[in-house]
């Protein structure tokens, strides 16, 4: 069953275990080459090649480009004549040009590396690759534009083997003249050594494209997680505005939509949404008794194996990759799809009548993407204003940082000049003191005092001068 994590595309079919290895070994190929250029280890291709696993997602695709036969040339039955020179190597994408020489795997462009090129003692033909398989349902919604690895433009690699040697320019008063160089060098410049220019992208159009592309999958996969449609959007918004800030880390990072994706999982899975009144209940689950029981199941699932099922059986990853994006050993991760597997199972009968993991896995897969493209999810905002508004937010906490920077160098500079010079001891509080006598004075003056005071004042004193002083 064929599986993506951005779009609906089918993945490439696989020959047969024993077809894989002899396709290998026509194009002198070593399993570590192979898994070198899959990103994976040499066992990983043994077991490939004995049938024990098979390749998904990405590595699927790889794989499959490495071993599909090039297509023979009309002229392919016709010997080369002798002493002619090989033909050059065909150049390799520009996705996959810019791919590398920004250090990231080219399994997050839309080209893939092209392998070596068979050689002359290779079979002249290739067994035809069976038809695809019907095309599966996916949680992601299907987008006609590539998404670029890299904003800026790479200049590509050299061409491998010898460099062609300069042709000598001809002489003036040759056959020719200015007419002949001139067709000589048109006739170079569409040689089959040349090569391509990488197509030039700005910043805000590689946003734009990732945006377009892995948006509206990512809603609908955040809606399965929570259940709750407006948490869903939120969650992605704020995703894709984290990302616009980290634009330079996410630009080269080796799975832009997985690093989109992560970042919208750990927000819609925040445990502080439950203080919302908004998001404190998921929404009414679906009208049809399969899909609602699928719904709820699902939901009581704890986050965490909830998380772990969706990334394995809904989106597609890889064990390795799900235990990675969950923060979890590879081992915890299979025994939290394990347990899941088990929930669901006792809920649905058709997943408990499924005979092995594999067709349980792919069950999954089927009902959880016609459960995602049936729910009705919003739309998320455009591009541009999901940048803007990323933009605006970073310059609203600047200017907050700003002015609280402000704030407390002000009330530092007030506190200083405003605070003591020098230290002044507290005056001690008053306290009662006893045993003290009361205090002393001339006693109150009765009647009699008051009237003899009164008649001593008004008559005169009689006596000597310098005794009494005259009063003028």
């Amino acid at each position: 069953m064929t599986r993506s994590t951005t779009d609906e595309a089918a993945a490439p079919p696989l020959p047969s275990p024993k077809e894989r290895r002899r396709l290998r070994e026509a194009r002198s190929l070593s399993e570590e080459q192979v898994a070198e250029a899959v990103g994976v280890t040499r066992a990983t291709v043994r077991s490939w090649e004995t049938g024990r696993t098979s390749p998904r997602g990405r590595k699927r695709a790889l794989y499959a480009k490495l071993l599909a036969p090039d297509p023979a040339p009309a002229s392919a039955g016709a010997p080369a004549p002798a002493g002619a020179p090989a033909p050059a190597p065909a150049p390799a994408p520009a996705g996959v040009q810019a791919s590398a020489s920004a250090g990231t795997p080219a399994s997050t462009s839309t080209a893939e590396p092209k392998p070596r090129p068979t050689p002359a003692s290779a079979p002249a033909t290739a067994p035809k690759a069976p038809p695809p398989p019907p095309t599966a349902p996916s949680l992601a919604a299907p987008a006609p534009e590539p998404v670029p690895a890299v904003a800026a433009p790479v200049s590509p690699p050299p061409p491998s083997g010898p460099a062609p040697k300069p042709e000598p320019e001809p002489k003036r008063g040759e056959e020719g003249g200015a007419d002949g160089r001139a067709g000589a060098e048109a006739a170079a410049g569409s040689g089959a050594g040349a090569v391509p220019e990488a197509p030039r992208l700005s910043p805000d159009e590689a946003f734009d494209a990732l945006y377009a592309h892995a948006a509206p999958g990512l809603v609908r996969q955040t809606y399965l997680l929570t259940g709750r449609r407006r948490l869903a959007r939120e969650s992605v918004e704020r995703a894709f505005q984290l990302a616009w800030h980290r634009w330079p880390e996410v630009a080269v990072d080796r799975d832009p939509a997985g690093w989109v994706r992560a970042a919208a999982y750990e927000y819609a899975m925040s445990p502080w949404h439950r203080l919302r009144r908004t998001h404190r209940h998921p929404d009414a689950p679906p009208t049809e008794p399969a899909r609602r029981a699928l719904f709820e199941a699902l939901l009581d699932l704890p986050p965490a194996y909830r998380r772990t099922l969706l990334l394995y059986d809904g989106v597609g990853l890889d064990l390795p990759e799900t235990a990675a994006e969950t923060e979890a050993s590879t081992p915890a991760a299979a025994g939290r799809l394990e347990v899941a597997r088990a929930a669901l199972a006792e809920r649905l009968p058709e997943l408990a009548a499924a005979d092995s993991p594999a067709e349980q896995s792919e069950l999954l897969h089927d009902r959880l993407g016609g459960l995602a493209r049936a729910e009705h999810v919003p739309t998320p905002a455009p591009a541009r204003k999901v940048r803007t508004g990323s933009e605006d937010k970073a310059r609203l906490w600047t200017r907050a940082a700003i002015a609280f920077a402000a704030l407390l160098i002000g009330a530092t500079a007030l506190t200083l000049h405003t605070a003591p010079t020098h230290y002044e001891p507290p005056i001690a509080p008053p306290e009662r003191v006893g045993g003290v006598p009361p205090r002393g004075g001339p006693q109150k003056l009765t009647a009699q005092d008051l009237k003899l005071q009164k008649s001593l004042n008004e008559q005169l004193a009689h006596g000597p001068e310098r005794l009494v002083p005259e009063l003028r």
